[in-house]
C-alpha cells in the first residue's frame, strides 16, 4: 500500500508569536481554498478570515492570484500587516503585479493609508478591506481600491464601497483587465524622449520664499541638463530628516506620484550624503540624482576640450569615491591573521583603489595644462598685455558681452553653464585722437589702430553653493582670474534676485582670495528694464548699464575699464603703442 503524500507546509508570513497549534493549522488550511474564476474572494473564503481574525484579535491579508490561488497568508496585529517580499513586478509601468490584497479590518475602518501605498508601490491588482462584525465574527461590509491611469486631476487610486462580499461585482478579471489596458494606453500616449522625466524636489529650512527661487534655479539647471521636469514640489521643515532629507512619509507620496505621472528620475536641489542617497534609493526603484550630481552631468555634456573634459571627470571621481558601496560578505574587507584569513582584496577596494589611482593621474595631467597655460600667461606678460577676465553668476550674458565687444563667436545660449572652456579674444582700445567717441566701442572689436591692446577671456559662470569638489577640480581655470589685472563682473540687471546672485559672486570671488582685485559692475540686459530704471539701479549698484544683446552702452563700460587699467589721465592720453603684438585681431583660445 502507497504512502500518503503528504502537502508541504506553507510560509505563514507575519506576527505568529503565541498562536496555538490548531490556530496555525487553521492558517495554513487556507492555502488550500480556491476562489472561483471572476470572483474578488468568495463567500465562504471570506468567512474563513473574518472568523479566524476575530478569534486571533489580529488582522489576515491574503494575497492571491488572477487564478484564484492564494499565493501568501500575512498575519498581522489588531490594527496593520505588513506585506512580506513578493518579488520583482511584471514588466514595464502598465502591468500590475497579478495579484491582489484581501485582508479583514477588525473594527469596519475604511482602507489605511499604508493599504493605499502598498496598493500603488507593488502595483497590486486591488486592495480590499473586510470589516469583522458582531460577536461571531462575520464578514460585513467591504471596501476596495484600485489604481487609476494618469489623469488631470492627479487621483492615484479609486474607492468603491459594498455593503457586504455578495454585493461584489462578479468581472474582477474583466476589470482588471480594461484597467491595464488603459495603463499601456496612457503610456503608449507619452512623449518617447531621451530625456529623463523628473519630478524637483525642494526641502528647505529658510522659508517659502528661500524654497522657491532655489527650486527655479534647480528647474533651468535640469533643464540645460535636458531633464523633463514633470513636477515641483517644496517642503518646509524646521530640520532636515537626517536619513531621508524630506521625511519617509511625504517621500512615498512622491514616490506615488511619480508612478502616476511615469517619471524616472528625482532631483533633490540640495547635496546628499551618501548615507541620505543610499536611504532614499532603498525606498524606491527610481533614480535619485543631487544638485552636484545634476551640475557635473552639465558640465560632462558641454566639457570640449581637452583640460575640461579632464577636469570634469576629476569632479566626477571624487564624488563617486565615498558613494562606492558594496553589500554582502562578498564585498567585505577580510583582513589577514587570526580570524581574518580569506581572500584578501575585495571587488569594492580594487574598485576603490582605482578611483584613487585615476584621481591621482589626472591630478598629474591638470597640473601639467596648468604649466602649458602659465607660459601662454607669461608669454602676455612680455607683451605687456594686460588681463581682464569676464566673471559672474551663470546665464547673466558674459559670452554675449565678449562677443560684444570683440566680435568674437563664442557660444551664447540662455542656458545655464553655456560655456565651460573659457575663450580669450584680444580686446583693442583705440586711441582717443582717432576720431568720435562713439567709435570707440566699434574699433575696439574691429582692431582698429590702437595704442592699448587687453586680454578679454569668458570663464565659466558661477552658482550659489558651488560643490567643492567642483571647485577644486576647476583650479586651473580659477588660475585664469588669479592673474587678471581686473575683472568685469557681469550682473543680470533684469533678474528679481540680482542682489542675492551678486552676493554670491562677490562671496566665492572672496573664497578664491579674489576680494582685493580690481573690479568693474556690468549692470547687463538694461534693455529689459523700464525706461529710467537700469540707471537707478546702477547708480545704487556702482555699476554701468549696458545691453550686450543690442550693444549698447558698451562705451562707457570701455571708458571705465580703461580707467581701472591705465589711470583717467593715460586713459585720455593714450599710451605707447605696442609694436610687437601679433597682427590678428585674436589672441590664442584659452581652454579652461
Amino acid at each position: 500500500m502507497m504512502a500518503k503524500e503528504e502537502r508541504p507546509i506553507r510560509e505563514i508570513h507575519g506576527d505568529t508569536l503565541g498562536l496555538k497549534p490548531s490556530q496555525l493549522h487553521r492558517l495554513q488550511a487556507t492555502y488550500r481554498r480556491r476562489v472561483p474564476p471572476g470572483e474578488l474572494v468568495g463567500p465562504d473564503l471570506a468567512r474563513h478570515l473574518t472568523e479566524l481574525s476575530h478569534e486571533l484579535n489580529r488582522q489576515i491579508g491574503l494575497l492571491i492570484s488572477r487564478k484564484g490561488e492564494v499565493e501568501a497568508l500575512v498575519v498581522g496585529d489588531a490594527g496593520r500587516l505588513v506585506l512580506p517580499d513578493i518579488g520583482r513586478a511584471r514588466a514595464g509601468q502598465s502591468r500590475l503585479r497579478g495579484l491582489r490584497l484581501v485582508h479583514t479590518h477588525l473594527r469596519g475602518e475604511p482602507l489605511t493609508r499604508d493599504d493605499l501605498t502598498d496598493l500603488a508601490l507593488l502595483r497590486l491588482d486591488l486592495v480590499a478591506a473586510i470589516a469583522v462584525t458582531g460577536d461571531d465574527g462575520l464578514p460585513g461590509a467591504v471596501q476596495l481600491a484600485t489604481l487609476l491611469p494618469e489623469n488631470p486631476a492627479g487621483d492615484l487610486w479609486q474607492l468603491e464601497d459594498h455593503r457586504s462580499v455578495h454585493e461584489l461585482p462578479a468581472t474582477f478579471l474583466s476589470r482588471i483587465q480594461a484597467l491595464e489596458d488603459e495603463l499601456a494606453a496612457s503610456a503608449r500616449a507619452r512623449p518617447v524622449t531621451g530625456a529623463g522625466r523628473a519630478i524637483l524636489l525642494s526641502v528647505s529650512t529658510g522659508g517659502r520664499a528661500a524654497a522657491e527661487s532655489s527650486l527655479a534655479e534647480l528647474r533651468e539647471l535640469a533643464r540645460t541638463a535636458g531633464v523633463e521636469p514633470l513636477e515641483e514640489v517644496v517642503q518646509l521643515r524646521k530640520e532636515l530628516d537626517p536619513r531621508y532629507v524630506m521625511g519617509k512619509g511625504k517621500l512615498q507620496e512622491v514616490v506615488l506620484r511619480s508612478m502616476q505621472r511615469f517619471a524616472d528620475l528625482l532631483v533633490f536641489d540640495r547635496n546628499l550624503s551618501p548615507a541620505q542617497a543610499a536611504a532614499i534609493a532603498a525606498e524606491t526603484d527610481l533614480k535619485i540624482l543631487d544638485r552636484t550630481q545634476l551640475i557635473l552631468d552639465i558640465f560632462a555634456q558641454r566639457a570640449t576640450s581637452r583640460d575640461g573634459k579632464l577636469q570634469v571627470e576629476l569632479a566626477q571621481l571624487r564624488y563617486r569615491l565615498p558613494r562606492l558601496t558594496g553589500r554582502g560578505d562578498s564585498l567585505s574587507r577580510l583582513m589577514g591573521g587570526i580570524g581574518g584569513r580569506g581572500p584578501g582584496e575585495t571587488k569594492l577596494e580594487i574598485d576603490r583603489r582605482r578611483v584613487r589611482d585615476r584621481i591621482a593621474r589626472l591630478e598629474r595631467e591638470i597640473d601639467g595644462l596648468s604649466r602649458v597655460r602659465a607660459l601662454r600667461r607669461s608669454r602676455r606678460g612680455r607683451l605687456e598685455l594686460p588681463a581682464v577676465a569676464l566673471v559672474g553668476y551663470t546665464n547673466a550674458g558674459k559670452s554675449t558681452l565678449l562677443n560684444a565687444l570683440t566680435y568674437a563667436s563664442a557660444l551664447a545660449e540662455d542656458k545655464l553653464f553655456a560655456t565651460l572652456d573659457p575663450l580669450s579674444r584680444r580686446l583693442r582700445f583705440p586711441e582717443p585722437e582717432d576720431g568720435s567717441a562713439g567709435r570707440r566701442a566699434e574699433a575696439a572689436g574691429r582692431g582698429g589702430r590702437s595704442s592699448r591692446d587687453v586680454v578679454l577671456t569668458d570663464t565659466v559662470g558661477f552658482l550659489r553653493d558651488l560643490p567643492k569638489d567642483l571647485v577644486a577640480a576647476f583650479r586651473a581655470t580659477l588660475e585664469e582670474l588669479h592673474d587678471a589685472d581686473a575683472l568685469v563682473l557681469v550682473l543680470d540687471g533684469a533678474d528679481p534676485e540680482h542682489e542675492a546672485k551678486l552676493a554670491a559672486v562677490e562671496a566665492l570671488l572672496g573664497d578664491l582670495e579674489l576680494g582685493d582685485k580690481p573690479r568693474l559692475l556690468a549692470l547687463n540686459k538694461a534693455d529689459l528694464l523700464p525706461p529710467g530704471e537700469a540707471e537707478a539701479l546702477a547708480r545704487g549698484l556702482g555699476a554701468v548699464p549696458v545691453s550686450a544683446e543690442r550693444r549698447e552702452g558698451l562705451e562707457p563700460l570701455l571708458g571705465a575699464l580703461e580707467a581701472i587699467l591705465w589711470g583717467a589721465s593715460r586713459a585720455a592720453t593714450g599710451a605707447p603703442r605696442v609694436d610687437s603684438l601679433p597682427a590678428a585681431p585674436e589672441v590664442d583660445r584659452v581652454a579652461v
